[in-house]
Parts: C-alpha cells; structure tokens; sequence
C-alpha cells in the first residue's frame, strides 16, 4: 500500500484516502498531547486510558497527526472533501502531489466539500496567488460555518492563541471561492448518494458526510473524533472544540450511527487511511481500525 493514498470501494463509487501530510502537535506551541486531546480527563482515568493504547502521559511529548482528505468517484461527479492544510507547516500541502500520483488532476474535481473552516480542512482552496486550486468546483460548506468565520463571531469567541492563525486561514481561503459556493443548512443530498450530516461542536457548521452506493456505507466523520479514545470516552473534549457539550452530543448521535449501521468510517485524524469500524462496547465505542496490505 502506498503511505500517501489508498484505494476503496463503496458500492459503485472509487474512493481514496489522499494524505495530505502529517502536523505535530507539541508544545511550546500546542500543549502536550493529553492536554490538547483531552482537555477535561480526570488524571487517573486518562492514564489508565493511554496504557491501554501504549502511551504514558509522562512520556507522550508529541502528537503527530495525520491529515486525510477523500476523493469519492460517483461515476457522474469527482469529489473531493477537504483540501488540507498547504503551508501549516513541513509536512503539510501534500494533496495535490498525491491526486497527481493517482492521476486526478486539480481540474478534475467538480465538487469539493468542506467539513469545517479549520486551517487543516481548507488550506489547500487557494494558491500561492489566492485564486481558487479547484477551479471547476462547486465548494460546499454548512452555512453556520460560512456565516461563523465570515462574521465578527469568529473573532469574538476563539481564544488569543489561536485566533490569528485560524482566522488568518479562513480568510485567506474562504472569500475567493465565493463565487463557486453552495450553502447547505439542513441535512441534505449534496449530490446523489453522498448526504451532507450536521456535526456541530467542534466549530458552528462542522459537517459529516454519509456515503453510500449499492447497499454499502461510508460515513466521514471529519474532526467528530481528533483520537481513538475519543470513541472510549466521548465527554472528553480537546481544546480545539468550541462547544464541549455539543461534541459530546454530537459524537454520541454520529458514533452510535455508525455502530448501528456497521458503515465504514474515515476519520481526517486517525492513523492512515484513516479507516475502520465503531464497535459498541458497553455504553460507549471502540475504534477497528482497517486492515491494509502494504
């Protein structure tokens, strides 16, 4: 298997898991890792939680995180969700060398579906001279994202740290595609077979996305979950999440979903490709990642 991209079915429709890099979350600019991921863990519970997953919190300096965007072939429509984070640092904007490895060129893509405004999900919309990469495409967000980050509430409701970067990001990538967007406000068909899914919490309009053809599912559940023990432990919010409460409704809804239905699930932050199953485990889930030959 190539690190970078790996190919699926979902019924009909070609799927691909597109690394766009890898970000390590460290401090002194990030907190440590179980500080940033899990904001709220009570200390003995946390650490109990990270031996089961062969980490110590003492020890776990860093987090490095994996970026996965998708491109979904329908048959009629190429699709791409998110377009990464070009230029957040290293070992990012890897997504279009990758497409190209796959023989999917920018202008192919006729739609591209943002899940939240963050700098990792649009980083890619625009090149070095601010015009749009995808210049074919319908983008689509959630009109709460939008209305979020094009407003004064963005400003208003991030904490210092973060606000230059994020807002820096969000205005760098969002005006230019305004004359090629669609704005979704209800749980909707963006195109046939791919259902646009409120997610809300971790940013205003944070969008999931379920995927279906012949019977079989894909539910991409974008930053619903940053880390498997978010599955395990779903009231623990990162620092990242604007409105804990409302991620742990929404993970509960989206996880339990997932259970429920045995879909396939992609999540932007998990070990590459980013795949695998939510297993009820008593009241809460367990993540299965896929397994992948290399």
């Amino acid at each position: 298997m190539n690190k970078e991209t790996h190919r699926f079915k979902i019924g009909s429709f070609e799927c691909v898991s597109v690394s766009d890099g890898t970000h390590v979350y460290a401090p002194p600019v990030f907190p440590p890792p179980a500080g940033f991921l899990f904001v709220n863990a009570p200390r003995q519970r946390l650490e109990q939680a990270l031996l089961e997953h062969n980490l110590q919190l003492e020890n776990w300096v860093e987090w490095v995180s994996p970026f996965i965007c998708l491109t979904v072939n329908t048959g009629e429509h190429r699709v791409l969700v998110d377009t990464g984070a070009n230029g957040l640092g290293p070992n990012t904007g890897r997504l279009l060398q990758n497409l190209k490895t796959e023989g999917i060129a920018p202008e192919d893509i006729d739609t591209v579906i943002l899940t939240h405004g963050h700098p990792d999900h649009l980083g890619g919309n625009t090149d070095a001279e601010g015009k749009p990469v995808y210049a074919n495409a319908r983008y689509v967000i959630w009109r709460d994202e939008w209305d979020f980050w094009m407003s004064e509430q963005a400003e208003l409701k991030l904490d210092e740290h973060s606000r230059e970067v994020l807002l820096g990001y969000a205005l760098k990538n969002l005006p230019p595609i305004q004359s090629q967007l669609s704005l979704v406000d209800h749980e909707t068909e963006v195109l046939p077979g791919i259902q646009a899914i409120a997610a809300p919490g971790h940013t205003p309009g944070h969008m999931a996305l379920a995927i279906s053809s012949e019977g079989e599912q894909l539910l991409c559940v974008s930053d619903t979950v940053l880390h498997p023990i978010h599955l395990e432990e779903p009231d623990w919010y990162a620092a990242v999440d604007l409105d804990p409460g409302q991620v742990e409704a929404t993970r509960r809804r989206i996880l339990a979903k997932a259970a429920t239905e045995k879909a396939l699930v992609l999540a932007f932050h998990f070990p590459f490709p980013g795949l695998g199953h939510v297993v009820q485990n008593g009241k809460e889930w367990q993540w299965q990642p896929v397994e992948t030959t290399s």
